[in-house]
C-alpha cells in the first residue's frame, strides 16, 4: 500500500526536485503540499507550488495549502547566498505563471484536516521552516500525536551551520517554532545538514535523467541547470546537494538511513546562537530522547532512488 504523505515546503529549487519526485513516486499518495514562508516569502511559496503542479500536471493532483503571511517584524533576513543559489523567481530564472488561488485554504488548516481524516496514517515531511506545524499544533494541541510520523529536514548535530555559523536555514528562518515542535514529547526523525551533505548530485546524474520525457523529468531539465551554475559560481562545486531529496527519500526508503536517538532542543534567545540545535550526546546517555536523527546515509543509494523515478 502506498504510503499517504503530505509535504510542506517553501519552493525554492530543492522542494521543487523533492515535490516532483513524490508525485512520481509509485510507493507514495500525495495527499498535499502546503506551502510555507521561507527561502522564498508567502506569496511567492504558494505562487510556486501552484506552478510546480501546473507543469508536471500529476494524474492525482494533491490538494495545495497557502502560505500564512509572516508579518515583517518577525520575518528574518534571507541570506544572500539564500536567494542567489534559487534565483529571481525561486525556481531559477523560469518564469512561473500560475493563476491566483480562488479558494485558499491555509496550510496549517489543511493539514489539521487531513490528519482528522486519516488519522494515525499521514506522514508529514517538512522541507521549510516549521511555522506551518507550530500553528496547527496551537489550533488542535493533539496534531503531532495524530501523524503516521513526522520527518524535519532541519538542524546540524557537529557540522557547521549554513545561515549562521551554528544555525541551519529551516530552523533559523523560525527558531521558535522549531522549538514547538523539536521539544515536543512525541518523536520525530529529524533530518540534519551532517546527513544531507553527503549527498551530491554530479553533472553526471544529470545527464542520467536527462533521457526522461515524463512531464516532471522535462520540468527538472528545465529547472536544475540554473542551480548547477548558481552551486559552482557562489559555492565553488561541481555539483548540487539536493537536501531535500535526502529527506524524502528517507520517507520512501529508510532502509538507506542510520538514526540515533538523540534529545534535542532549539536555542531562541542567544545573541550568536538564535536557531541553533542543541543536542545532548552525553555519555551514559539520559535516557531522555525526543529525536531520531540521521547519522549515515547511503548517498549513492540516494542518487539512485532519484534518477531512477525520473529515467
Amino acid at each position: 500500500m502506498a504510503r499517504k504523505l503530505m509535504i510542506d515546503l517553501d519552493p525554492g529549487i530543492g522542494d521543487a526536485v523533492a515535490a516532483v519526485l513524490a508525485m512520481l513516486d509509485p510507493e507514495i499518495d500525495l495527499l498535499a503540499l502546503t506551502a510555507t514562508a521561507g527561502c522564498v516569502t508567502a506569496k511567492v511559496a504558494t505562487r510556486n507550488l501552484h506552478g510546480i503542479l501546473a507543469q508536471v500536471d500529476p494524474p492525482k493532483w494533491p490538494r495545495i495549502g497557502a502560505a500564512e503571511m509572516v508579518p515583517a517584524a518577525r520575518r528574518p533576513l534571507l541570506s544572500k547566498e539564500l536567494e542567489e543559489l534559487n534565483g529571481p523567481t525561486g525556481l531559477g530564472d523560469l518564469e512561473i505563471v500560475a493563476p491566483e488561488l480562488h479558494h485558499r485554504h491555509e496550510s496549517s488548516k489543511l493539514m489539521i484536516d487531513i490528519v482528522r481524516s486519516n488519522p494515525y496514517q499521514v506522514t508529514l515531511l517538512t522541507l521549510g521552516p516549521l511555522t506551518n506545524v507550530a500553528a496547527a499544533c496551537e489550533r488542535q494541541p493533539d496534531f503531532l500525536s495524530q501523524l503516521g510520523g513526522l520527518v524535519c529536514l532541519g538542524g546540524s548535530v557537529s557540522s557547521p551551520g549554513d545561515a549562521t555559523p551554528v544555525a541551519e536555514t529551516n530552523i533559523y528562518l523560525d527558531p521558535e517554532a522549531a522549538r514547538t515542535v523539536l521539544g515536543s514529547p512525541e518523536v520525530k526523525t529529524l533530518v540534519p545538514l551532517d546527513a544531507t551533505n553527503a549527498a551530491v548530485i554530479t553533472f553526471e546524474n544529470f545527464n542520467r535523467i536527462s533521457v526522461g520525457q515524463s512531464r516532471g523529468a522535462l520540468f527538472l531539465q528545465q529547472l536544475l541547470p540554473f542551480y548547477f551554475r548558481a552551486h559552482h559560481q557562489f559555492l565553488g562545486m561541481e555539483g548540487i546537494r539536493l537536501r531535500e531529496v535526502v529527506a524524502l527519500a528517507h520517507v520512501a526508503r529508510p532502509s538507506l538511513f542510520r538514526i540515533q536517538p538523540l534529545e534535542v532542543d532549539v536555542e531562541i534567545r542567544g545573541e550568536l546562537t538564535r536557531g541553533m540545535t542543541v543536542f545532548d550526546r552525553r555519555t551514559p546517555s539520559t535516557g531522555k530522547t525526543n529525536a531520531s536523527v540521521l547519522v549515515e546515509v547511503d548517498a549513492q543509494g540516494v542518487v539512485d532512488y532519484m534518477t531512477g523515478l525520473l529515467r
